[in-house]
């Protein structure tokens, strides 16, 4: 009956947003991060889940994969929801149950033929300094604990990002001429206090408007600028650096990610770095990433939007700026079912009102953001903006292997 009763909603809400799904804001804490306070939540809300559970510094953008955030987690945390009326009722119904009961007809055939589910998820990360030096894990080094790898992209968002937070700048990689005695080293030091990882890296300033690409095997120290980022369905990772801002890391999560019979061997940690990746003397030229036309910019222009690419070196996954000029309506075509979050301004996008809320309580619904399947996709979606002079931005985030990129 259960099942016959998810079947029925799911199809209403596809019904009711012909094709494009309407989706409640999905707010994720972390114990180990202080809020940035740039992701529109209202400020009595940040500690909302109580102070074990830490401070919500991420929302979670299309996500059928669940937060794992230890024995506290929520029920469903990290998991998106549809919003739907159902008679007089609102209703909400998993992203994740939706596309389970309506396959391809939300993510098309190709993506459920090869994956059976929404394979990415991309999220808001909002965090006041930065992250300590660490790792995903490639596809084959996952393996040995039942996941999947988890490559990730950044891009930083001018109208989230009206300050830097505490170091907006991200450690990337190992510095060329490094040894991985020397790497070794650190990681047997990592009870020690500050094992001094970062003396072997190179940080980058971060620049709103632009991003980054991270492969897995790739050492990373997320700066604190507040990040779109889309990603792999996969929640793997190591911590590598034992102090950051003056917190020290606890050594469990050194070895997160490690089968239990080889906790303690720092051979294999050593092993999951791509080392060739990291200590590329051409490493910003090859994972920076400035946006790039969809196409011609004029003819664009001319028709009333701007579309860049804005994450594009990574197959698992790919994501779109889309600028709607003011006082224009456009019809915007794609090859792929995407998930889609509204920056700024207000319009009409299909059947839906769209708008861009100032601040939003724990809780609250809002009208920012949306699920285009892949029929809707490529039938075209109508955007029209009201506005003389605010232009509508959306974020777009896709599966992998996106038809329409080419460059």
């Amino acid at each position: 009956m259960e099942t016959k009763e998810k079947t029925s909603l799911a199809q209403k809400a596809l019904e009711q947003g012909k094709g494009i799904l309407r989706l409640a804001p999905t707010w994720v804490p972390r114990s180990f991060c202080v809020p940035g306070r740039r992701i529109k939540l209202h400020p009595d809300d940040y500690y909302v889940l109580g102070g074990e559970r830490g401070g919500i510094d991420e929302r979670w953008l299309s996500s059928t994969t669940p937060a794992k955030n230890g024995p506290l987690t929520g029920e469903n945390e990290g998991l998106s929801a549809i919003v739907l009326h159902d008679g007089a009722q609102e209703q909400q119904i998993l992203l994740k149950d939706a596309i389970d009961e309506l396959k391809g007809e939300i993510i098309g055939e190709r993506l459920w033929n090869e994956y059976q589910a929404w394979p990415m998820y991309s999220k808001f990360f909002d965090n006041m300094g930065p992250l300590p030096h660490h790792i995903h894990h490639s596809d084959e080094y996952a393996a040995m604990v039942g996941q999947l790898g988890k490559p990730e992209a950044y891009y930083f968002p001018p109208q989230l990002n009206n300050h830097g937070g505490d170091f907006p700048y991200t450690f990337f990689g190992i510095a060329p001429g490094t040894t991985k005695e020397q790497i070794k080293e650190c990681l047997q030091n990592f009870t020690k206090g500050d094992n001094k990882l970062t003396n072997y890296s190179s940080a980058y300033r971060l620049e709103p408007g632009t991003g980054w690409d991270v492969p897995p095997g790739i050492l990373h120290a997320p700066g604190s600028l507040c990040t779109y980022e889309p990603q792999k369905a996969s929640d793997i990772f190591a911590m590598y650096q034992s102090l950051v801002n003056e917190a020290i890391i606890p050594e469990e999560l050194l070895w997160n990610g490690t089968p239990e019979d080889r906790k303690g061997d720092y051979d294999l940690l050593v092993e999951v770095i791509d080392w060739e990746a990291n200590v590329d003397p051409n490493f910003m030229q090859n994972h920076f990433m400035r946006p790039k036309p969809v196409r011609d910019a004029a003819e664009m222009q001319a028709e009333g939007y701007i579309e860049n690419w804005i994450c594009y070196k990574n197959e698992a996954y790919s994501a779109k700026e889309l600028t709607v000029l003011p006082g224009q309506t456009v019809t915007i075509k794609d090859s792929a079912a995407y998930g889609l979050i509204v920056l700024q301004g207000h319009g009409k996008m299909g059947v839906w009102d769209i708008e861009t809320p100032a601040l939003i309580r724990y809780g609250q619904l809002t009208n920012d953001e949306f699920f285009v399947t892949e029929k809707a996709a490529l039938e075209g979606v109508t955007i029209s903006n009201p506005s003389t002079s605010d232009p509508i931005v959306m974020l777009k985030h896709f599966g992998p292997n996106n038809p329409d990129l080419v460059l």
